[in-house]
């Protein structure tokens, strides 16, 4: 770094060397490929009330749990994997994972999911709110049961939700995720609408 004031900016040099060992312990490290990074063994086990269903990796057959009104459920970093929860739990907690289909008979309250892609999920009976946030591709699917389920999803894309018609076939409806916001003068607020794309 250069001084303004030329009789200073003289006697103020930095020596090569200097320069090196300065640049030698730079901080910031760089984080660990993922070939390098030290895989967890799967886990599924009850913590008290809570399901802990942890590191399943292309697992072949489908992951049963037993759930009961005062259990929840957290998964997390579970890729290309099924979950099927028998029973009415208290809610899912899902974060981190890839192609991961969820089962659920039903819920006290909700399922959120945090941070995943290509998610699916299957209600079979009552659900009242879903949260969907940081989501790359997700199907759901509601019962008649499930018809009148809440859906928020923030920071998400290509979310599709599939609903029975009157001849019992799926209809998919894509969930909006592009909102037009405009400052209205007259009513002194932003108003927000959500941009519909034809084809």
């Amino acid at each position: 770094m250069t001084h303004k004031n030329p009789s200073l900016r003289a006697g103020s040099t930095v020596s090569d060397q200097d320069a090196t060992v300065r640049g030698k312990s730079a901080p910031g490290k760089k984080p660990k490929p993922e070939s390098m990074r030290v895989k967890k063994p799967p886990k599924k086990e009850l913590d008290g009330n809570k399901w802990l269903v942890e590191n399943y990796e292309k697992h072949s057959e489908p992951i049963e749990i037993e759930v009961s009104m005062s259990q929840s459920v957290l998964i997390s970093k579970c890729n290309h994997t099924t979950i099927i929860l028998k029973g009415k739990a208290n809610a899912v907690t899902i974060e981190n994972t890839q192609r991961l289909s969820l089962v659920v008979d039903s819920l006290v309250s909700t399922v959120d999911v945090v941070k995943s892609s290509n998610f699916a999920l299957q209600v079979l009976g009552q659900l009242p709110t879903i949260m969907l946030d940081q989501l790359d591709g997700a199907q759901v699917y509601l019962s008649k049961e499930s018809i009148s389920t809440r859906i928020f999803s923030s920071k998400s894309s290509s979310i599709n939700v599939n609903v029975l018609s009157a001849d019992e076939d799926y209809v998919e409806i894509p969930l909006p995720y592009q909102i037009c916001s405009q400052y209205d003068p007259e009513k002194g607020e932003m108003v927000n609408e959500i941009v519909e794309h034809a084809g």
